[in-house]
């Protein structure tokens, strides 16, 4: 068993903050940080701050410079093993000649997966794992889901009162909850590599479904517009009823339709170019098969958002497909005759309704925002900002 002496402790502190920066512009690369420690001071840090850039590891190095030379590199994620779209950073810990290197937790990516602690080691350097893992998997939800189960992690949001209504009866639901927490959801949107609706959500609302970098608040002061990484809009819409006209067309980032019917040929000829179709075969009732939906999405993104109706909303979690659930509670009233949060199964025994485990709950302005897990997913909790 490892013990951990204080300048260790600071130092990973230090790593996992760094990381932290990373969580908006690192997609599909995990957020990961370091540190590099000579004499109990700090002599280099870095986080990966976009894929295809330098890891972390390289600007903590490249700030350490000859210093790195029998120092302590404390890293919040394994250092990778294998070459991508960069070389591999245990080789540059070996070459810069570190004597002890800090490991939060071991990478479940296949092409590393202990691949960098053998390199290490084997280079004679010692390796120590462990240090900071519960707060390092808060940082990587979905990359870790992803890596672990071959499926992305799945949340639903949902806005409504405290008697649980998201609108009146006539459908009028601006504004439920409050602009603190509208800018929540924009950052959460943020953190998303997809987006899922659905056509009855896009005829009633006609919303574009972006991260308005505007509505960011502070984030803006880090975060430039130019390294948002918008996430991948998907429209669920069964019997091809999207208009072209449709205002979520006007924005130029990426976009799924998915279909079990056909558009017609004057429709698509009028999409953007960023539009994507995905005609696939129907249910036995005509809707489209959500578990496959995330086993297709999961292919290109670590974590989905769902933000849709009652109805839609209902169906993820009806079939076991949410991970988490982050609710935003006004603090209204709407009365008996307003939409219902979710429609779900009638469950007929208290043990055959979802559980779910409130993880974290906390004010947002004038709201509450709840944080509820579902399943295997209370252990890879994110509890978010």
């Amino acid at each position: 068993m490892n013990h951990w002496s204080l300048q260790d402790i600071k130092c990973m502190n230090r790593a996992l903050h760094l990381a932290a920066k990373g969580r908006y512009t690192t997609a599909p690369n995990p957020n990961v940080g370091c540190v590099i420690s000579l004499h109990d001071d700090i002599v280099g840090e870095g986080y990966h701050q976009r894929a295809g850039e330098p890891h972390a590891e390289v600007f903590a190095l490249r700030e350490a410079g000859a210093q790195a030379k029998g120092a302590t590199a404390y890293v919040t994620l394994e250092p990778c093993s294998h070459y991508g779209r960069t070389p591999p950073c245990a080789l540059a810990l070996i070459e810069a000649g570190v004597a002890r290197v800090v490991i939060a937790m071991v990478d479940p990516n296949p092409q590393v997966a202990g691949k960098g602690v053998a390199l290490l080691t084997a280079a004679g350097i010692r390796v120590d794992i462990g240090l900071g893992e519960s707060d390092a998997r808060g940082l990587n939800p979905g990359f870790l889901q992803r890596m672990e189960t071959g499926l992305a992690r799945v949340s639903v949001k949902l806005a409504a009162s405290l008697d649980g209504k998201t609108a009146l009866r006539n459908g009028v639901s601006k504004w439920i909850t409050g602009q603190e927490s509208r800018r929540d959801v924009q950052r959460m949107r943020a953190r998303h590599g997809a987006i899922i609706t659905g056509i009855d959500t896009v005829l009633a609302d006609d919303p574009l479904l972006t991260v308005r970098y505007q509505e960011l608040g502070s984030l803006c002061e880090t975060l430039d517009i130019d390294d948002l990484i918008q996430p991948v809009r998907v429209v669920l819409d069964s019997q091809a009823r999207l208009p072209a006209s449709a205002y979520l067309f006007s924005a130029p980032s990426p976009i799924i339709l998915v279909s079990v019917a056909d558009y017609a040929d004057s429709d698509k000829q009028n999409w953007p170019v960023h539009v994507a179709h995905w005609r696939c075969k129907g249910d036995d009732d005509g809707r489209i098969n959500l578990k496959r939906l995330i086993e297709k999405l999961s292919l290109d993104h670590h974590s989905i958002m769902i933000e849709a109706g009652a109805t839609l909303a209902g169906a993820f979690i009806d079939q076991g497909l949410v991970d988490e659930l982050v609710l935003y509670q006004a603090i209204k009233i709407l009365g008996s005759h307003g939409r219902n949060l979710v429609n779900l199964s009638d469950y007929h025994r208290l043990d055959d309704a979802p559980r779910c485990q409130l993880i974290d709950e906390r004010a947002i302005g004038a709201d509450r925002r709840l944080t509820l897990a579902f399943g295997k997913a209370v252990n890879h909790a994110n509890i978010g900002e």
